[in-house]
């Protein structure tokens, strides 16, 4: 299924516009907002319901063509955390019901994308989670989701294919489409050793795949780069997202900072888009002054060449590592590595 013949309300977009501006980041804009460090975004749905249409409203208005619903640890085993594991479909369905109202209220055609991050257990055979809970818990949030109102749902930051997969599985049952992306940050691989050239090979072996697949957070715009360049050069038939981060986090004053300009991720967008990415967005660190940036730089500019890592790191900084696994890019400059932050 490819974006020109699918139903489904993200694929009709696309076509419709050509390529797609998605959001920034959660956790930095709530932190922005009050947020502690330890609590659960997720119960801000009802107890600051104001901050979370605040958040949404932010995306629309700096040119989002869809937005993620504050839902990422919204599964019962994260919320197990919080003592909230009875209440992931109220939240899910809030989280939802909330960007229903200011996507509605947009005088554009805007998406809601109902967030599902990992569960945060390890799943057999290295860990104990079983395929069976862990496609339950996604079903459970993906029925949330559905009830209120995302138009698709959103499967990101994904490390092992084993949840990949269970996260397909949920989706599959909640009869709703779905985008996926998993998170490269380890040596140009996810935590569990997926290459570009593996999610590929994943996504066209599901027996209910994503209508779209791709990147998101890792450890860098030029890394993230590479990865849709990776993926890029298999040729898929599915669009690619690129979510990358909004530069390198660095502490000052007791608070990570992203340090990635507006300037920066405008010519990140302009890259990711001429790689090959058609949804291209931010993750940790992305704020609204960056989305406009990247939305101007995207209307803006014609599409280009497909960019060369060398292009790629004098523009956006040198690589975290000389490789990504898949053996085509030793020699290109390389910085010291950071870790991983959730947006």
């Amino acid at each position: 299924m490819t974006a020109t013949d699918a139903k489904d309300p993200l694929s009709l977009l696309l076509t419709e516009r050509g390529y797609l501006l998605a959001d920034g980041a959660t956790g930095t804009n709530l932190f922005n907002m009050g947020l502690s460090s330890g609590e659960a975004p997720e119960l801000w749905n009802t107890d600051q319901p104001a901050n979370i249409r605040k958040l949404y409203a932010m995306a629309v208005n700096a040119g989002s063509d869809l937005f993620l619903t504050n839902t990422f640890g919204g599964n019962a085993s994260r919320l197990k955390l919080h003592q909230a594991e009875g209440r992931v479909h109220e939240l899910n369905r809030v989280g939802a019901e909330l960007g229903r109202e200011v996507a509605d209220k947009a005088t554009r055609r805007v998406l809601v994308a109902g967030s599902i991050g990992p569960t945060g257990e390890i799943m057999e055979p290295m860990g104990t989670l079983t395929h069976a809970r862990a496609v339950e818990m996604f079903h459970e949030q993906a029925d949330g989701l559905k009830e209120g109102g995302a138009d698709i749902l959103w499967v990101e930051t994904i490390s092992a294919p084993e949840e990949y997969r269970a996260a397909a599985e949920g989706c599959r049952l909640a009869g709703m489409p779905w985008a996926g992306t998993m998170s490269f940050d380890t040596a140009g691989r996810t935590m569990m050793g997926l290459t570009s050239a593996d999610m590929v090979k994943l996504v066209d072996k599901l027996d209910y795949p994503p209508v779209a697949f791709g990147a998101n957070c890792g450890v860098g715009a030029s890394d993230l780069l590479r990865t849709i360049l990776g993926f890029a050069a298999l040729g898929p038939e599915k669009p690619i997202i690129a979510k990358g981060n909004a530069g390198i986090p660095k502490y000052h004053d007791g608070h990570i900072h992203y340090d990635g300009t507006p300037e920066l991720m405008a010519e990140y967008a302009v890259m990711a888009r001429d790689a090959g990415a058609l949804i291209i967005g931010g993750c940790c660190g992305t704020m609204s002054e960056h989305l406009r940036a990247m939305r101007d730089a995207l209307d803006s500019r014609p599409l280009g060449e497909r960019p060369t890592l060398e292009q790629i790191t004098g523009t956006l900084g040198a690589l975290s590592s000389s490789s990504d696994g898949t053996g085509d890019d030793a020699g290109a400059p390389v910085r010291e590595r950071r870790g991983r932050r959730r947006n």
